[in-house]
């Protein structure tokens, strides 16, 4: 009888550790993820940013006109129109996608 009951209290003091080891594994992968996904962000709105400064510079912005997503439709020197996405990628434009903007009433 006195050996069963040290065998429980060793069983439960080991799976105690063991649990403990697994929830703490988890809140550091948590932890590593939330970062992994801010620096994502980061690093896309960066990238967009950059990309929009360079189109102003390099390209003409449409003026009137805006991309399906509300943003600025640019045009470069082949005449091809495109705006930024999220991500910082030049997404060309049919046009049948550009839409005109709306004027603002002040």
């Amino acid at each position: 009888m006195k050996r069963s009951s040290i065998l429980t209290v060793v069983f439960l003091g080991l799976s105690t550790v063991f649990f403990q080891t697994v929830q703490a594994q988890e809140k550091k992968e948590s932890v590593g993820d939330k970062i992994e996904k801010t620096a994502k962000k980061v690093g896309d709105k960066t990238a967009e940013v950059a990309v929009k400064g360079t189109s102003k510079i390099t390209d003409k912005v449409w003026k009137g006109k805006m991309a399906p997503d509300g943003t600025d439709v640019y045009i470069n020197n082949k005449n091809e129109k495109y705006y930024v996405n999220k991500k910082g990628k030049k997404v060309h434009l049919k046009a049948s996608q550009i839409k005109d903007r709306p004027e603002d009433t002040k």
